[in-house]
């Protein structure tokens, strides 16, 4: 098992330090200039289709921003470029803003968060598996990699490093071929989708690597984060910022180590950004077809968001620079605007109607498959943890999540360059 850096360290809430729960590192955009928070469409941009999928809630449905500010709420950001985005509570469920949420758009590397909630259960991280040519003649041409060579051995452990820090298609090759081959991955996690009830989500390659058809959109991917996020292995990967990846190894010789750091740019503060505070996660993800498309997942105090942002115009920045911008607007718009929808908990998770969960519009036929469906769970933590490389320090705090908005109520989630 290779060693690691890892930002993960388990804290009680109690003893976090108050200057990390502070202000935001980003500050909030201005207000565009209808005042209205709601960011019209360059000329020229690809319209959402007139009719979406409804699950979730009716708004959700609509094209278009979605939010319903009540007195005091924030204006949105300005100039949003992403086709589509989400904003919402990662425990309670509840949707605070969206834009053109079920639009289903190509999802580059984010489907790795799919590939990784399906399968994390089904290998050991102990196991030791020695890689095949074969495991590696699929990886796409300017496919991102982590470095795994054939006819060397690597810990399931290394190769779900290889996958989240550099969002690695030669670890999922060979991963999924440790799972029964590349087709039966897919039908697993075509099943696994229409477990969590993403059903704007259609699998055509399990590393994301443009395919036609293949499809997923801001809410089943916010949806599918949610559901990744209760496994413990799941979210200490995705919340690791460096590690120590295995190398060659020579006869005789102890074997070598490389370092490898995370893709995500909030999360390390690349490219000029400054890492944002109380950043957990979860996976960004790049390519031809798709653009820039982000999931992150941050907390402030006892709040935790889910963001997701599709396919942005402009640098390699934009997509994380509004993530940022909406994380800062959700938070400080907590308590001050109406829920638009919520994220539904998996079908076998509670059986009562959530939203309208019975079709999602213009979906090509699933697959058929044996793949597992989780469900949410209870008394599952999250970790949420400031992972800045220049900044120093890391918390991580653990507390239960519930099904969602419903059940709290009841009771009182072309070519591959990331």
């Amino acid at each position: 098992m290779s060693a690691k850096k890892t930002a993960l360290a388990v804290l009680s809430a109690a003893l976090l330090a108050p200057a990390l729960l502070a202000a935001p590192a980003h500050a909030a955009p201005a207000p565009p200039a209808d005042g209205k928070g709601q960011p019209q469409d360059a000329p020229g941009a690809p319209a959402p289709p007139a009719s979406m999928s409804t699950v979730g809630g009716s708004l959700l449905g609509k094209p278009g921003v979605q939010v319903n500010p009540l007195p005091g709420a924030p204006a949105l950001p300005a100039n949003l470029t992403g086709r589509s985005w989400i904003v919402a509570d990662a425990e309670t469920g509840e949707v605070l803003a969206a834009n053109n949420a079920h639009w289903r758009l190509p999802p580059a590397s984010t489907m790795k968060m799919l590939f990784a909630d399906t399968l994390l259960p089904r290998l050991p991280k102990n196991q030791i598996h020695k890689v095949t040519e074969q495991e590696l003649s699929g990886v796409g041409s300017g496919s991102s990699l982590v470095g795994v060579k054939e006819e060397l051995e690597y810990s399931v452990h290394d190769l779900w490093l290889g996958v989240f820090l550099r969002s690695g298609n030669d670890a999922v090759h060979v991963l999924s071929a440790m799972n029964g081959g590349i087709e039966k991955t897919v039908r697993d996690m075509q099943a696994h989708a229409e477990e969590l009830q993403a059903l704007d989500t259609q699998v055509v390659s399990p590393d994301g690597y443009d395919a036609p058809g293949q499809m997923s959109s801001a809410y089943d991917l916010t949806l599918i984060a949610r559901s990744g996020l209760q496994k413990q292995d799941f979210r200490e990967y995705c919340g690791t910022a460096t590690a120590k990846f295995p190398g060659e190894q020579e006869a005789g010789k102890p074997r070598e180590f490389y370092e490898i750091q995370n893709t995500n740019r909030l999360m390390t503060g690349a490219g000029g950004l400054a890492p944002y505070k109380g950043i957990a996660g979860v996976k960004n993800g790049n390519t031809t077809m798709a653009g820039a498309t982000f999931t992150g997942l941050a907390q402030r105090g006892d709040k935790k968001l889910l963001v997701t942002v599709m396919n942005t115009e402009g640098g390699a920045n934009s997509v994380y620079e509004e993530t940022a911008g909406l994380l800062d607007w959700g938070f400080a718009a907590a308590g001050k605007v109406k829920p638009v929808g919520e994220l539904v908990p998996p079908k076998g998770a509670d059986t009562s109607p959530h939203g309208s969960p019975a079709q999602s519009h213009d979906r090509a036929p699933s697959a058929d498959g044996d793949g597992s469906g989780g469900g949410l769970g209870t008394a599952l933590g999250v970790a949420a943890g400031t992972l800045a490389l220049a900044a120093a320090g890391a918390y991580a705090v653990n507390r239960r999540w519930p099904l969602g908005a419903r059940s709290r109520r009841e009771e009182r989630t072309d070519t591959d360059t990331t």
